[in-house]
């Protein structure tokens, strides 16, 4: 994967992980209208015509990603997740953060679960998924740690604002969302071994793979944006971000 700095963004790289992925984020009106339209949220849109894009900023330290969008009708993560990342254009990191806004800007077009006719979040163990292909990603960039932001209904799972988490076998993951809860108050679903639940979960995958990684849910109706969920999402990618200082 080759990264290019992006000039007018201070510090800024980016890149694609797939260009099957492609859409005009600007058709989900109900995330659209949400977003903080400013000359770099237009130029994040714009490269979504194109793909999955990711973006890195800072150098050194831990290498951390913050993920939103596998489910493409879970919209508070993905606003947050834009709202990030523009904070941080200028920002003087310790860390290395990797950022994916839209993982299928094509599921967020058409403000779907899926990205055609595949749950992404059921599908990373199986290869040249597109859910696959951020985790080879996650393991050619030696990405340390994961975040993946989710949302999820009342009558859904969770159904609860919540972190997912395993014990073993990267026992960090734990501490992640044990660190978070106590900042920002969402409830711990921890399991005592990743995947035994379901499989293909981006954050079992990469626990498997020895790169702990959790799952932060805020409760929102599929496909809306309810009050005040795209800032309780929004402090979770914060805590999780300050976890690593």
């Amino acid at each position: 994967m080759h990264f290019r700095k992006i000039e007018e963004f201070g510090n800024l790289e980016m890149s694609y992980i797939s260009d099957l992925s492609r859409g005009f984020i600007s058709r989900n009106t109900n995330l659209f209208k949400n977003l903080e339209m400013n000359r770099f949220t237009q130029f994040l849109l714009e490269k979504c015509v194109y793909g999955t894009p990711i973006f890195k900023l800072g150098n050194g330290g831990n290498r951390i990603l913050i993920l939103s969008g596998v489910h493409g009708n879970e919209l508070p993560p993905q606003i947050a997740n834009v709202k990030l990342l523009n904070s941080l254009l200028f920002e003087d990191l310790r860390n290395t953060l990797y950022i994916i806004p839209f993982a299928s800007p094509k599921s967020t077009m058409n403000n779907e679960r899926t990205f055609n006719g595949m749950d992404l979040n059921r599908s990373a163990h199986i290869n040249d998924s597109l859910s696959n292909l951020i985790v080879r990603e996650v393991e050619n960039l030696g990405i340390d740690f994961v975040g993946d932001f989710h949302s999820t209904a009342f009558n859904a799972n969770p159904g609860c604002e919540a972190i997912f988490t395993s014990k073993s076998p990267s026992a960090e993951s734990y501490l992640m969302a044990n660190y978070i809860s106590r900042d920002v108050g969402s409830e711990i679903i921890s399991f005592d071994y990743a995947g035994s639940s379901y499989k293909g979960a981006v954050e079992d995958v990469c626990n498997l793979n020895g790169i702990p990684a959790i799952t932060c849910e805020v409760l929102c109706p599929f496909g809306n944006v309810g009050k005040g969920t795209a800032e309780r999402s929004f402090a979770q990618m914060n805590s999780f971000v300050s976890y690593f200082g």
